[in-house]
């Protein structure tokens, strides 16, 4: 009899031809598992106190709403009401890249906040004004990886609601400071403010790693629509910051004003997303997805399912043989793009000056909307089109990118 939390685990392959790995797997919240048995063996697991009133044609939901096994194997299996969950995972997706995104598009505000104090010339940049968006990658990038390794090792022992909640409260608390710095006056505390500023860019982000390791540990117990939801939110929420910069630029007379809308929009985000996603947790359908835990209780309730079905943690090196060709290829396009996105980017500026477009859109539209739409449709044609078979061949980038004599 087969009991599982996941109609299609991420690991598994499509044609079945893996051989020598365990099917084994585990049951934490934040993993989409399987446990496998023979029907000769283990007998069905008793989920319900009176199953003898309860029959396989008429269950009610309310006593047995997050039952995912029943009877003999039947499923009940909830719709998700108005597309909500999807809109949802849509919407966590923008705001685990919200740090990044905001931090990374408010370059006029960055670029006054460290200019040359001293003199009124506006045609030369200051060494902090150059290398500002290097030294925002960096602290952004280096927390975010450590964050998501430490998630996928030791981030199931912490709770899922501690994670993700947690992680959404600090993000927005850290968000609201970097508002309200926005109309503090930082010129006589220009390297203070600079190392405060990197200090927040490594805490935000390290808290969004996390958010992100648990939201995709949640998109994982669902269908493959679902996780596209999440991936392509992340690009979308690049064209969001983006459009959000250019109307605060059309609006605002001078860098403080734009920067400060843009940074509170950025909390509308934050705000908006802790409360959908309470909101989606409570949902029939999410916690149907979810219900590791159910079967978790269920088998430690049950001695003779407790034993037949003992607790597994996850074995990274099998883990890591079934995923390693995606995730060096996704590797591979990271360090193509981010090494020249933004950094090098958006030091490119218009040759023609005088004009709004030249001055003033320029560069969020060709830098930042543009590399954005770009991503998003990349992002949603993979989840439209998938194309994994056969992976054994790899085509680099980078040999696209033409070398200079």
């Amino acid at each position: 009899m087969d009991y599982a939390t996941n109609s299609r685990p991420l690991l598994q392959d499509t044609d079945d031809r893996e051989t020598g790995d365990s099917d084994d797997t585990f049951l934490d919240d934040n993993y989409a598992g399987s446990i496998n048995a023979s029907t000769s063996n283990i007998p069905a697991i008793q989920l319900a106190k009176d199953r003898s009133q309860a029959s396989a044609s008429s269950i009610s939901t309310t006593t047995t709403a997050e039952t995912r096994i029943v009877g003999s194997g039947n499923r009940i299996a909830p719709s998700d009401k108005y597309n909500f969950t999807y809109a949802v995972f849509y919407l966590m997706g923008m705001t685990t890249m919200v740090p990044w995104n905001f931090f990374v598009t408010a370059e006029e505000y960055w670029q006054y906040k460290f200019r040359n104090v001293s003199s009124n010339d506006t045609s030369s940049m200051t060494p902090r004004q150059l290398e500002f968006q290097s030294d925002l990658s960096i602290a952004a990038a280096v927390p975010g990886v450590v964050f998501l390794i430490l998630n996928a090792c030791v981030g199931h022992r912490i709770p899922l609601s501690l994670r993700m909640n947690g992680s959404l409260v600090l993000m927005l608390l850290i968000m609201m400071g970097t508002t309200a710095l926005v109309r503090v006056d930082t010129d006589s505390w220009q390297d203070d403010f600079f190392n405060l500023t990197m200090l927040t860019v490594v805490v935000i982000n390290s808290f969004s790693a996390i958010l992100t390791g648990g939201l995709f540990g949640i998109a994982g117990q669902f269908s493959a629509h679902y996780m596209t939801a999440a991936v392509s939110g992340q690009a979308l929420g690049g064209i969001f910051s983006a459009i959000a910069d250019i109307i605060a630029l059309t609006f605002a007379s001078n860098p403080v004003t734009t920067a400060f809308v843009f940074f509170i929009i950025g909390c509308v985000v934050l705000l908006l997303s802790q409360i959908l996603y309470i909101v989606m947790s409570k949902t029939l359908f999410f916690r149907y997805h979810t219900s590791a835990t159910l079967m978790k209780s269920s088998l430690e309730a049950d001695p003779t399912a407790r034993d037949l079905c003992p607790r597994l943690e996850p074995r990274f090196p099998v883990v890591l043989r079934k995923i390693w060709l995606y995730g060096f290829s996704e590797w591979l396009i990271f360090v193509t793009t981010l090494s020249i996105y933004p950094a090098v980017t958006v030091l490119v500026g218009s040759q023609n000056h005088g004009r709004p477009w030249n001055d003033v859109y320029f560069l969020p539209v060709v830098n930042y909307l543009l590399f954005n739409t770009g991503d998003y449709l990349g992002r949603v044609f993979a989840g439209l089109f998938e194309w994994v078979n056969p992976p054994s061949k790899l085509i680099s980038d980078s040999a696209l990118i033409p070398c200079s004599s």
